[in-house]
């Protein structure tokens, strides 16, 4: 049961990171669309509007349980793309507290590929044939 337990609070963790992250989307549609601006990236509200809808999609993945390893995979190759896009070596020079950022966002990568590999446990989980076990 403990097993179990730990899964669902994981899982429950990567919903709350992709919560706030997406609450703070949407509360600041305008601030998020700067900041992709600011890192060179064209069109940045509808870019900002895509992270927010793509984070929504990450948080059922990981609160239902259903598609869970696929949820972990997608949310691991965004959590890459950000540490380089936004916290990248081009930012260490200006910035030594950037470096500390990026390697955060490879810890995080460390336990979604573990959970990818562990899947949703056995406990609220959504699997084929069924909705919940």
């Amino acid at each position: 049961m403990s097993k179990d337990i730990a899964i669902l609070v994981a899982r429950l963790i990567f919903a709350g990171v992709f919560i706030m992250a997406a609450a703070f989307k949407f509360a600041g549609m305008q601030d998020t669309a700067g900041y992709i601006a600011a890192a060179g990236f064209p069109f940045p509200l509808p870019l900002a509007w895509a992270a927010a809808v793509f984070e929504v999609a990450l948080i059922l993945g990981f609160v239902s349980g259903a598609y869970f390893s696929e949820t972990c995979l997608l949310a691991g190759a965004y959590v890459v793309f950000l540490a380089f896009a936004f916290h990248g070596p081009s930012r260490w020079e200006s910035n030594q507290a950037e470096f500390g950022f990026f390697v955060d966002h490879f810890t995080f990568l460390a336990g979604l590929l573990f959970a990818a590999v562990h899947g949703p446990g056995r406990r609220l989980a959504m699997t084929a044939g069924r909705l919940w076990k």
